[in-house]
């Protein structure tokens, strides 16, 4: 089979940021203290959970996949934001574009199925207490993050894969980062198979989750009104609510992006938007959500960075009192 390698250095034209020339540094700035943000908060819920015995839970280990599924996505999509801005050029070469695309499209599946497996843990953490040991297993939630990867990196490899190995007739991404939308208009042959394929994926990876999130906090609804404890009530308004507001938003905002690359007549500007929040929103919010906002990982995080200051408090206090001995 002849293959076309000449489309792996090719250059595609991204779309144009349309920032007053006045404003590039300022934005360049900007994108680069929200990266660098993204990477503390994330990274600060990653060591507090890694360095602390009493958060090797299941709930936490869960959670501990999502901070490194977030700064995935935002290292697909700001340094070569911020590079563009620097350079003040839009181009990208076609196998950087793929990298990103797949990397953007497994942080997105990513999030959905990280977030149904932790809304599984809360219902069976308030459903079914006395099994949650058992349900919940090292054993068990091993296998849980192993299929969580596994669908993720095949499902999505597979989607990308079906779009490398062509010929492209134009240059023009219709966006301003690369997807799989995106690169599939670039392709000149057809693309009944990846259209198929990726009406599948978009079905499985946005229906699935909605269906086991829905099912799991009908049940928790149900088993709170049942025991009618305020106890029970609080920790599942405290822990579920805001998971959802989370969930639903971003199940929305991505499903609304990938169906405006289908829509011929969908406002440009609103795709972009739309596209931009899903990468730079969840990775700011989930770490202060899932993360700082939860108790035992606020308290341990604290401790966490006092204990690595009061040493050197320690130290210069010690050595205060042995001058004042002298």
């Amino acid at each position: 089979m002849d293959f076309n390698f000449s489309i792996y250095t090719t250059s595609l034209m991204m779309e144009s940021l349309e920032i007053l020339p006045s404003n590039i540094f300022p934005a360049f700035i900007f994108g680069t203290l929200t990266y660098c943000t993204i990477l503390f908060l994330n990274m600060t819920v990653l060591l507090t959970i890694a360095l602390n015995r009493k958060l090797h839970k299941p709930m936490y280990v869960l959670l501990f996949n999502l901070p490194i599924n977030d700064m995935m996505g935002a290292s697909a999509f700001f340094p070569q934001l911020v590079s563009s801005l620097l350079s003040q050029s839009r181009s990208i070469t076609y196998s950087a574009c793929f990298l990103q695309a797949l990397l953007i499209h497994l942080y997105g599946t990513g999030s959905f199925l990280i977030l149904s497996a932790m809304a599984y843990d809360r219902y069976v953490a308030i459903c079914c207490p006395l099994k949650y040991n058992t349900l919940m297993s090292p054993n068990n939630l091993l296998k849980i993050i192993i299929i969580i990867w596994i669908l993720d990196f095949t499902l999505i490899g597979l989607l990308l894969a079906l779009n490398y190995r062509k010929e492209i007739c134009r240059t023009q991404i219709v966006d301003i980062f690369c997807n799989n939308p995106s690169l599939m208009k670039l392709v000149c042959e057809d693309t009944k198979l990846n259209n198929y394929y990726g009406l599948f994926v978009t079905a499985f990876f946005q229906g699935l989750p909605l269906l086991i999130v829905v099912f799991t906090y009908i049940q928790i609804l149900i088993t709170v009104v049942v025991k009618r404890q305020s106890d029970a009530k609080s920790k599942a308004i405290q822990t579920c609510g805001t998971h959802l507001i989370v969930f639903f938003c971003f199940e929305f905002t991505t499903l609304f992006a990938l169906i405006a690359h289908r829509i011929e007549t969908a406002s440009p500007n609103l795709r972009r938007a739309l596209g931009a929040s899903v990468m730079i929103f969840p990775p700011i919010i989930n770490p202060l959500i899932y993360g700082l906002k939860t108790k035992e990982i606020r308290q341990n995080s604290i401790f966490f960075f006092h204990k690595k200051v009061s040493p050197t408090k320690q130290k210069n206090k010690f050595s205060g009192v042995k001058t004042q001995l002298q």
